[in-house]
């Protein structure tokens, strides 16, 4: 039963990672990083198009990584969570030190 437990979170941990691994899902991260936007702002800082980054902000909701708010007639994206910064920023730390490996690295497919 132990082991089953590890397999379900380990599998539920990928899955998290999942959710960081887009390319248009980490610019929206990264854009909110800053504090609050609303839709148009993130389309106009990440240049994605207004359909596509509504599709993966609903995405990032549902994984819980962002939560959104009703301002008046806008709805407000923000980062659910200090440490979903955190982890943004400890991933640019590390990044930094092995971006050599990352960017040669041939066995994870690239998007």
């Amino acid at each position: 039963m132990l082991l089953t437990a590890e397999i379900n979170a380990i599998s539920l941990k990928a899955k998290l990672f999942r959710g960081f691994s887009d390319p248009s899902r980490l610019s929206i991260l990264e854009c909110l990083l800053d504090g609050p936007r609303n839709v148009s702002e993130i389309v106009t800082v990440t240049d994605l198009s207004q359909p596509n980054a509504s599709n993966h902000l609903s995405c990032l909701r549902d994984c819980g990584l962002v939560t959104a708010v009703q301002e008046g007639r806008y709805v407000y994206y923000r980062l659910s969570d200090d440490r979903v910064a955190n982890l943004l920023t400890l991933a640019d730390e590390v990044l930094a030190e092995v971006a050599r490996g990352v960017y040669e690295c041939t066995r994870v497919s690239q998007a």
